[in-house]
Protein backbone atom coordinates (compact mmCIF):
# COMPACT_ATOMS: atom_id res chain seq x y z
CA UNK A 1 0.00 0.00 0.00
CA UNK A 2 1.42 3.39 -1.00
CA UNK A 3 0.83 6.72 0.62
CA UNK A 4 1.86 10.25 -0.34
CA UNK A 5 0.88 11.76 3.00
CA UNK A 6 0.89 10.91 6.69
CA UNK A 7 -2.44 10.33 8.40
CA UNK A 8 -1.56 11.89 11.73
CA UNK A 9 -4.59 10.33 13.41
CA UNK A 10 -3.26 6.81 12.83
CA UNK A 11 -0.94 5.44 15.54
CA UNK A 12 0.33 2.26 13.87
CA UNK A 13 1.56 1.97 10.28
CA UNK A 14 2.35 -1.48 8.89
CA UNK A 15 3.66 -2.43 5.42
CA UNK A 16 3.17 1.04 3.93
CA UNK A 17 5.36 2.81 1.37
CA UNK A 18 5.56 6.54 2.05
CA UNK A 19 6.69 8.23 -1.14
CA UNK A 20 7.79 11.82 -1.86
CA UNK A 21 6.33 13.24 1.32
CA UNK A 22 7.57 16.64 2.45
CA UNK A 23 7.20 16.97 6.21
CA UNK A 24 9.80 19.62 7.00
CA UNK A 25 9.80 21.08 10.53
CA UNK A 26 6.63 19.22 11.49
CA UNK A 27 5.87 16.76 14.26
CA UNK A 28 5.22 13.08 13.67
CA UNK A 29 5.68 11.74 17.18
CA UNK A 30 4.38 8.79 19.17
CA UNK A 31 3.75 6.53 16.16
CA UNK A 32 4.76 2.97 15.30
CA UNK A 33 6.10 2.03 11.87
CA UNK A 34 6.72 -1.62 11.03
CA UNK A 35 7.97 -2.95 7.68
CA UNK A 36 7.50 0.49 6.14
CA UNK A 37 9.50 2.10 3.34
CA UNK A 38 10.15 5.83 3.25
CA UNK A 39 11.14 6.80 -0.30
CA UNK A 40 12.30 10.30 -1.34
CA UNK A 41 10.74 11.87 1.76
CA UNK A 42 11.94 15.15 3.25
CA UNK A 43 11.75 14.86 7.03
CA UNK A 44 14.44 17.43 7.75
CA UNK A 45 14.07 19.25 11.06
CA UNK A 46 11.02 17.12 11.84
CA UNK A 47 10.16 15.94 15.34
CA UNK A 48 10.15 12.14 15.17
CA UNK A 49 10.30 11.68 18.93
CA UNK A 50 8.99 8.63 20.80
CA UNK A 51 8.33 6.68 17.61
CA UNK A 52 8.92 2.96 17.15
CA UNK A 53 10.59 2.00 13.87
CA UNK A 54 10.87 -1.75 13.22
CA UNK A 55 12.31 -3.32 10.03
CA UNK A 56 11.96 -0.08 8.05
CA UNK A 57 13.91 1.29 5.08
CA UNK A 58 14.68 4.91 4.24
CA UNK A 59 15.58 5.42 0.58
CA UNK A 60 16.87 8.77 -0.76
CA UNK A 61 15.35 10.61 2.21
CA UNK A 62 16.45 13.77 3.97
CA UNK A 63 16.36 13.43 7.76
CA UNK A 64 18.88 16.17 8.48
CA UNK A 65 18.49 17.75 11.92
CA UNK A 66 15.43 15.62 12.70
CA UNK A 67 14.74 14.86 16.37
CA UNK A 68 14.64 11.19 17.39
CA UNK A 69 14.39 11.64 21.17
CA UNK A 70 13.03 8.50 22.80
CA UNK A 71 12.53 6.71 19.49
CA UNK A 72 13.23 3.02 18.98
CA UNK A 73 15.17 1.98 15.87
CA UNK A 74 15.16 -1.78 15.37
CA UNK A 75 16.78 -3.06 12.16
CA UNK A 76 16.54 0.23 10.27
CA UNK A 77 18.32 0.63 6.92
CA UNK A 78 19.25 3.92 5.28
CA UNK A 79 20.14 4.06 1.57
CA UNK A 80 21.24 7.25 -0.23
CA UNK A 81 20.02 9.43 2.64
CA UNK A 82 21.05 12.81 4.08
CA UNK A 83 21.16 12.50 7.87
CA UNK A 84 23.18 15.57 8.85
CA UNK A 85 23.44 16.42 12.54
CA UNK A 86 21.05 13.74 13.81
CA UNK A 87 21.58 12.76 17.45
CA UNK A 88 21.11 8.98 17.51
CA UNK A 89 22.30 8.92 21.13
CA UNK A 90 18.79 10.09 22.06
CA UNK A 91 17.25 6.88 20.66
CA UNK A 92 16.33 4.03 22.97
CA UNK A 93 19.13 1.53 23.51
CA UNK A 94 16.91 -1.57 23.47
CA UNK A 95 17.45 -3.51 20.20
CA UNK A 96 19.04 -0.44 18.56
CA UNK A 97 20.22 -1.58 15.10
CA UNK A 98 20.95 0.61 12.08
CA UNK A 99 22.62 0.20 8.67
CA UNK A 100 23.88 2.96 6.39
CA UNK A 101 24.68 2.72 2.67
CA UNK A 102 25.82 5.65 0.52
CA UNK A 103 24.52 8.15 3.07
CA UNK A 104 25.76 11.44 4.50
CA UNK A 105 25.83 11.43 8.31
CA UNK A 106 28.16 14.38 8.89
CA UNK A 107 27.91 15.82 12.43
CA UNK A 108 25.72 12.95 13.64
CA UNK A 109 26.02 11.76 17.25
CA UNK A 110 26.27 8.13 18.38
CA UNK A 111 27.69 8.92 21.81
CA UNK A 112 27.37 5.99 24.22
CA UNK A 113 25.41 3.81 21.78
CA UNK A 114 25.86 0.05 21.72
CA UNK A 115 25.89 -0.69 18.00
CA UNK A 116 27.93 -3.80 17.43
CA UNK A 117 28.15 -5.19 13.88
CA UNK A 118 26.90 -1.90 12.38
CA UNK A 119 27.72 -1.42 8.71
CA UNK A 120 28.64 1.97 7.29
CA UNK A 121 29.02 1.52 3.53
CA UNK A 122 30.33 4.22 1.15
CA UNK A 123 29.13 6.92 3.53
CA UNK A 124 30.35 10.29 4.81
CA UNK A 125 30.85 10.43 8.59
CA UNK A 126 32.66 13.74 8.94
CA UNK A 127 32.84 15.11 12.49
CA UNK A 128 30.65 12.27 13.82
CA UNK A 129 30.71 11.74 17.59
CA UNK A 130 31.44 8.12 18.57
CA UNK A 131 32.56 8.90 22.15
CA UNK A 132 31.99 5.91 24.51
CA UNK A 133 30.14 3.99 21.78
CA UNK A 134 30.47 0.22 21.38
CA UNK A 135 31.21 -0.34 17.69
CA UNK A 136 32.82 -3.76 18.10
CA UNK A 137 32.88 -5.90 14.94
CA UNK A 138 31.38 -3.06 12.89
CA UNK A 139 32.48 -2.23 9.36
CA UNK A 140 33.49 1.09 7.83
CA UNK A 141 33.62 0.29 4.11
CA UNK A 142 34.89 3.09 1.84
CA UNK A 143 33.76 5.57 4.47
CA UNK A 144 35.11 9.09 5.11
CA UNK A 145 35.83 9.60 8.81
CA UNK A 146 37.35 13.11 8.64
CA UNK A 147 37.20 14.65 12.09
CA UNK A 148 35.18 11.76 13.55
CA UNK A 149 35.74 11.60 17.31
CA UNK A 150 36.68 8.28 18.92
CA UNK A 151 37.28 8.48 22.67
CA UNK A 152 36.72 5.58 25.09
CA UNK A 153 35.19 3.84 22.07
CA UNK A 154 35.13 0.05 21.75
CA UNK A 155 36.56 -0.64 18.30
CA UNK A 156 37.41 -4.29 18.90
CA UNK A 157 37.31 -6.24 15.66
CA UNK A 158 36.18 -3.22 13.61
CA UNK A 159 37.10 -3.32 9.91
CA UNK A 160 38.69 -0.01 8.89
CA UNK A 161 40.61 -1.43 5.90
CA UNK A 162 38.87 0.70 3.26
CA UNK A 163 37.93 3.64 5.54
CA UNK A 164 39.92 6.85 5.20
CA UNK A 165 40.74 10.17 6.90
CA UNK A 166 40.34 8.75 10.40
CA UNK A 167 42.38 9.66 13.46
CA UNK A 168 42.19 7.14 16.30
CA UNK A 169 44.26 7.24 19.47
CA UNK A 170 45.04 3.62 20.46
CA UNK A 171 45.63 4.73 24.05
CA UNK A 172 42.15 6.21 24.42
CA UNK A 173 40.20 3.48 22.61
CA UNK A 174 39.95 -0.31 22.57
CA UNK A 175 41.24 -1.48 19.18
CA UNK A 176 42.02 -5.14 19.84
CA UNK A 177 41.77 -7.17 16.61
CA UNK A 178 40.59 -4.11 14.65
CA UNK A 179 41.65 -4.32 11.00
CA UNK A 180 43.49 -1.51 9.21
CA UNK A 181 45.14 -1.24 5.82
CA UNK A 182 48.83 -0.35 5.76
CA UNK A 183 47.83 2.93 4.06
CA UNK A 184 45.65 3.85 7.02
CA UNK A 185 48.17 3.26 9.80
CA UNK A 186 49.06 6.97 9.86
CA UNK A 187 45.59 7.57 11.32
CA UNK A 188 46.68 5.69 14.45
CA UNK A 189 49.80 7.79 14.96
CA UNK A 190 48.38 11.32 14.84
CA UNK A 191 49.00 12.00 18.53
CA UNK A 192 52.71 11.42 18.08
CA UNK A 193 53.01 14.23 15.50
CA UNK A 194 55.37 12.16 13.38
CA UNK A 195 55.74 12.53 9.63
CA UNK A 196 55.30 9.44 7.51
CA UNK A 197 56.54 9.16 3.92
Amino acid sequence: MKSTQFNTEVLVFDDIIFEQISYVEKSLAGKEFENCIFRKCDLSKSVLANNIFIDCRFEACNLSMSKLNGSSMQNIKFFDCKILGVDFSQCKDFLFEVYFDNSVLDYAVFMGKKMTKTQFIKSSLKEVNFIQADLSTSQFDQTDLSGAVFNETNLSGVDFRSAYNYSIDPQLNTIKKARFSSDGLAGLLTRYQIIIG
